[in-house]
């Protein structure tokens, strides 16, 4: 079944003004990229002035547990509760003049954070654990020290709803919408398939449809995500991370079942918990004599 997610949003234009601009020989004021370094001294940035760039012993281990399967996604996402990661800006034009011959010359510059966009067409913002993974994804871009809490609330702020540690690196781990809210609130977060009470309020508003004979909630295929090298991980895909699976009564056509998954969807959308809590959704249809009882 299609995946329900919140509606595309495009690319703010300051923002994709510095995307379109990344990855030159200079900067939009003509300052040469070559020769700066986001490591050593260069790292020691604002209040981190006793920061060495690399990534937060706490995000290390929680990720090392992932990838041997003893982790969560959830403890991944727990650590970065105090962890400093680099948030990568770019300079973009801010205000242009004309220059000799005609020739239009960059007056001021400002610097912008960079968002991607996701497979999805979601707006996603890359954030880096150290300042090596930075500067090996784009030596151009500037380090900004931060802890990760406040990385989430600039993402809010850009209508970003993942984000992306350590894009192009061995392992990249996406942060979802919910737990992005929860991290910017330093609030604890719960995946939406471990959620006993969102399962419960699912089944209460299935209720309302006879036709729904029982409900489950498990993991989604988009859970899963990948090493550099192909090995598959139980945590830190960008969705869809809940599978709702449904039991129906036997005999119902096409067009039952179409009206019947619309308007649970509507249902569900009016349920706080499932708006807070679900980044997206799959459905999986499945046989009442299968599974007897909503629950």
């Amino acid at each position: 079944m299609p995946e329900n997610q919140a509606p595309r949003r495009e690319l703010p234009g300051h923002i994709a003004a510095a995307l379109a601009g990344a990855g030159g020989a200079t900067d939009s004021a003509g300052q040469p990229w070559a020769g700066r370094s986001l490591s050593g001294d260069a790292a020691k940035i604002h209040n981190f002035e006793d920061d060495d760039g690399s990534a937060d012993a706490g995000y290390l281990a929680a990720v090392r547990s992932l990838l041997d399967g003893s982790g969560s996604e959830a403890a991944v996402v727990a650590s970065l509760a105090t962890a400093r990661v680099f948030v990568p800006v770019v300079a973009t034009l801010a205000e242009e003049a004309e220059g000799v011959d005609g020739l239009h010359a960059d007056k001021q510059a400002d610097m912008a954070l960079v968002t991607l966009k996701a497979p999805d067409g979601r707006t996603a913002m890359p954030v880096f654990t150290s300042s090596a993974a930075l500067e090996k994804w784009h030596a151009g871009a500037r380090p900004v020290a931060v802890y990760a809490a406040r990385a989430a609330l600039s993402a809010v702020s850009e209508d970003a709803q993942l984000l992306v540690l350590d894009p192009g690196s061995e392992f990249t781990f996406v942060v979802r919408r919910p737990a992005v809210w929860a991290l910017a609130q330093q609030r604890d977060w719960t995946p939406s398939y471990q959620d006993d009470q969102l399962e419960t309020a699912l089944a209460s508003s299935a209720a309302a449809f006879p036709a729904v004979r029982g409900l489950e909630t498990r993991p989604g295929a988009g859970v899963a995500s990948f090493t550099a090298d192909g090995r598959q991980v139980a945590g830190g895909g960008a969705g869809p991370e809940l599978r709702v699976v449904l039991y129906l009564e036997d005999g119902l056509d096409a067009a039952a079942v179409q009206s019947l998954v619309a308007g649970l969807n509507e249902a569900w959308a009016n349920l706080e918990s499932f708006a807070e809590g679900v980044d997206s959704i799959e459905v999986k249809l499945q046989r009442a004599a299968q599974k007897p009882g909503l629950h």
